[in-house]
């Protein structure tokens, strides 16, 4: 049975890579619509201020921990997640097993000229993928319920979303049921990285829980505040976890 811990409020799903990738192809199997999460630091900070981002958070199907100061704070915890799940990777995993099952893949997101990339560059990678279609990621108001009826029209069976947060979570966990899409993913800046406009860090970086610094370093105005003064509020969530007395249900599905 799949274990779950609790953290900060959020559930996360206690699965390695290819618990993962297997959990995913139980969900394609089914047809039935499935809405999955990565939370990181920024995220649980973010859910502990808002009630509705964290009610979507753990009303989603499958919920993975991107970012090695999450696992690293639930092994403090005493609650030992079995590995970092990042999204990136497993969106590059998905395309590779995509391509393998036949699975119909929809882009949602980024910059035109960047998901029109992305499309080419999978296609010429696996040449099996097929794609049901793809979107840029803006849209108003008015358009949005065209949006949600393409995306269902397509009859895909994956959906990646590569929109910010929360406005992503809150897009999936308001349609995912219309769109009736079996695996629906946001990928915040995945397309970005696929594409080379954003670089990713070295590998010695992410292994080393230092791929926010990297982030940081390429846009230091932009990301200041997200890691130095917005996320600075999870160490003291983390605190105030740590030093409260145990209870019962911290753990799920035992």
């Amino acid at each position: 049975m799949n274990q779950q811990i609790e953290m900060m409020g959020c559930r996360i799903d206690n699965l390695s890579m290819e618990e993962t990738l297997q959990t995913i192809e139980g969900f394609i199997r089914s047809g039935k619509p499935h809405q999955h999460v990565v939370v990181n630091v920024d995220k649980l900070v973010k859910a502990s201020r808002d009630a509705e981002l964290r009610r979507i958070i753990n009303d989603c199907a499958l919920i993975n921990a991107d970012g090695m100061p999450v696992v690293w704070a639930s092994r403090l915890l005493g609650k030992g997640l079995k590995e970092r799940v990042a999204g990136v990777d497993l969106f590059e995993a998905l395309m590779a097993r995509a391509a393998e099952k036949g699975w119909r893949v929809f882009l949602l997101g980024a910059r035109e000229e960047v998901v029109a990339g992305v499309v080419q560059l999978y296609g010429g990678k696996y040449p099996n993928l097929p794609f049901a279609g793809y979107r840029n990621g803006y849209w108003t108001a008015e358009e949005e319920a065209g949006v949600v009826e393409q995306i269902r029209a397509a009859n895909a069976d994956l959906l990646f979303v590569a929109i910010s947060s929360p406005k992503k979570e809150q897009f999936l966990g308001n349609y995912q049921a219309a769109m009736k899409i079996p695996f629906a993913m946001g990928v915040g800046g995945t397309f970005d990285v696929a594409v080379g406009k954003v670089k990713r860090a070295p590998l010695w970086m992410q292994k080393s829980g230092l791929e926010w610094f990297y982030r940081f370093l390429q846009e230091p105005r932009r990301m200041f505040r997200r890691y130095f003064i917005d996320d600075m509020a999870f160490f003291g969530l983390l605190l105030k976890e740590f030093f409260a007395p145990a209870r019962p249900g911290k753990q799920f599905g035992d």
